[in-house]
């Protein structure tokens, strides 16, 4: 069984407490991302699932089995790193083949699993080179495919794609996500990447500050956040937030969340504002409003120009508009 169950988790480094009370269930199959920004504890939590980390307080279930007092490599799980952590004197049949090596499995069962690996993702030209004959998303796939090797109750992915190219990261992004159909396995996935969480995930668990802040598939946050954490965390550009004084709202509306995407320029409206910057992405024109002494970014699709200077208007549906309370707790 894939499943995974963190119940009351706590982990503390001394005096300071860096996961505090992290409650989740991970459906066996599940492609689950945990995502936030530097030093919000995702990485820590990853560490603690994997035993390369002690919780200081609570239980990790892999499947029905408490794990706590089990080292890593008594827990069922493959570990794929950021670093790629391969043996640079090893070829890469050698670097994949090794931990079955160690668990003293057969000739034949290794060259077997080494193979399907390798096929899975398209490494079989390359088994007898050593990694600094590969490029970095070569040796990326070559860490995936010594974890797939093992046939792991869970995968652990740290952050795998960040020492990759803008589009080594997509393609990358891409064999990660056709693998976990394939296989049908369990994916605990961590990342500073709202994109990658948000084109991965099947549920994404978004913490800060060593807390769940919510959780949820990809367009239930995106569509559906908690508070303004959230709401500003998940979406590119990201969600514009406004005082509550620049519409006509009740009184306990202290906050209005505009996505960049639901908001049209317009030479009359609902609010004024001035271009202070534009952005031709091609497909899309990022044009950045100054409203209020707030920095107002505008996703227009085609390609679209403004003078710099220029007094615009921003309209919008105020169906779209997020309310947030004083506590930047969602009002619904």
């Amino acid at each position: 069984m894939g499943s995974l169950s963190l119940r009351n988790i706590h982990k503390s480094f001394g005096s300071v407490e860096v996961l505090t009370d992290i409650n989740l269930e991970v459906e066996e199959g599940e492609f689950v991302i945990f995502v936030g920004p530097s030093g919000c504890g995702k990485s820590t939590l990853l560490r603690v699932i994997a035993g390369l980390e002690d919780a200081s307080s609570g239980d990790v279930l892999i499947g029905d089995e408490r794990v706590n007092t089990l080292p890593p490599s008594n827990r069922g799980i493959a570990m794929v790193f950021q670093t790629y952590a391969l043996y640079p004197h090893l070829s890469v049949r050698k670097n994949m083949s090794l931990g079955l090596k160690q668990a003293k499995k057969s000739a034949e069962y290794i060259e077997e699993r080494v193979g399907v690996a390798a096929d899975m993702l398209e490494l079989t030209p390359y088994l007898d080179r050593r990694p600094a004959e590969l490029s970095g998303g070569q040796r990326q796939r070559v860490a995936i495919g010594r974890a797939i090797v093992r046939n792991p109750k869970l995968f652990l992915f740290d952050e795998p794609l960040s020492n990759l190219d803008a589009a080594l990261r997509v393609n990358t992004r891409l064999e990660i996500a056709n693998l976990h159909r394939e296989l049908k396995s369990t994916i605990v996935y961590v990342t500073h990447d709202q994109v990658e969480a948000m084109t991965l995930a099947d549920k994404i668990v978004v913490l800060r500050a060593g807390r769940v802040e919510q959780v949820g598939s990809p367009m239930e946050l995106y569509n559906d956040p908690d508070n303004m954490f959230v709401a500003g965390f998940i979406g590119s550009p990201a969600m514009n937030f406004l005082d509550a004084k620049l519409f006509d709202l009740p009184d306990d509306v202290k906050t209005v969340g505009l996505r960049p995407e639901i908001i049209s320029l317009a030479d009359t409206g609902q609010i004024e504002g001035t271009v202070n910057h534009l952005e031709h992405l091609g497909a899309d024109t990022n044009v950045y409003v100054r409203v209020a002494g707030a920095l107002i970014t505008v996703r227009i699709s085609g390609q679209k120009d403004y003078e710099v200077g220029s007094t615009v208007y921003l309209k919008f549906d105020p169906d779209d508009l997020f309310q947030f309370d004083s506590d930047d707790l969602r009002i619904r």
